[in-house]
């Protein structure tokens, strides 16, 4: 394992564990787990892994921002990727949310800004930030519209009252929800589903899901184009279609 203080990375076959490690402190965000954050996500995307998750030391996932930092004048962002090294600029590659106990505020944005989301029945998923005057500005009045209806994006935003894991299920927040102590282990079986199809297919499929609610109808298709004609003469392609023939697994080269 390599350790990076208060943010750890590990790596488990074809995943790439991350863990938040501030458990005294709910591992709540400051300026160093920000950083270590940050550098974490760069690994990922730079290392052989082909899925990310991303877990909680301790009780639970994260409890947002150190508060405690924040008043003494930190600032928990990375530049060029925002809050907590990650809101505003995720990692190229999938990455999954391992959550057990709590995501509030800051740590709910934080678990937005993943792809994928597993968590531990009665985790507690929410942004209070209205009740300390604060807004939710790493990502979550953006995201939340766009995941989950609207009055109930609102209903959490303007309460700041949680929601439970089996809840957010419902509301297709959540794509996993397990029994409590197993959010990890749930998330790297997800992660394995994830790693066995074709890198350069895993790095396409997500790119024209997140970029194309930008694009309007004229340019969506020769947007999309460009994107997967590489994919499509890939060698990576072929080999896909030529194991499917023999009826074996294929050997991804990521080319």
């Amino acid at each position: 394992m390599a350790e990076n203080g208060v943010v750890l990375t590990e790596r488990r076959e074809r995943t790439l564990v991350i863990t938040l490690n501030r458990p005294e402190a709910r591992n709540s965000v400051n300026a160093e787990l920000a950083a270590g954050l940050a550098a974490a996500l760069e690994r990922l995307d730079s290392d052989d892994a082909l899925v990310g998750v991303l877990t909680g030391a301790g009780a639970g996932f994260c409890a947002g921002m150190d508060l405690e930092a924040f008043l003494g004048g930190e600032v928990p962002y990375v530049e060029g990727r925002g809050f907590a090294g990650i809101v505003e600029a995720p990692p190229r590659k999938p990455l999954i949310a391992a959550i057990e106990g709590f995501a509030v505020a800051g740590g709910l944005e934080i678990a937005l800004a993943c792809d994928l989301i597993v968590a531990a029945a009665g985790a507690r998923l929410g942004i209070p930030e209205v009740k300390r005057s604060l807004v939710a500005a790493g990502g979550a009045l953006l995201r939340l519209p766009r995941r989950i209806p609207y009055h109930v994006a609102l209903e959490l935003a303007l309460t700041g009252d949680p929601i439970d894991a089996q809840r957010g299920a419902a509301l297709g927040l959540v794509n996993r929800v397990c029994e409590r102590g197993e959010a990890l282990e749930q998330a790297l079986a997800l992660a394995e589903r994830v790693a066995a199809n074709g890198p350069l297919a895993l790095d396409a499929s997500k790119r024209i899901l997140i970029e194309s609610p930008a694009w309007d109808e004229a340019e969506a298709w020769k947007r999309q184009a460009e994107i997967v004609e590489p994919v499509f003469g890939s060698e990576d392609a072929r080999e896909g279609a030529t194991a499917y023939s023999e009826k074996r697994e294929p050997v991804w080269k990521g080319r």
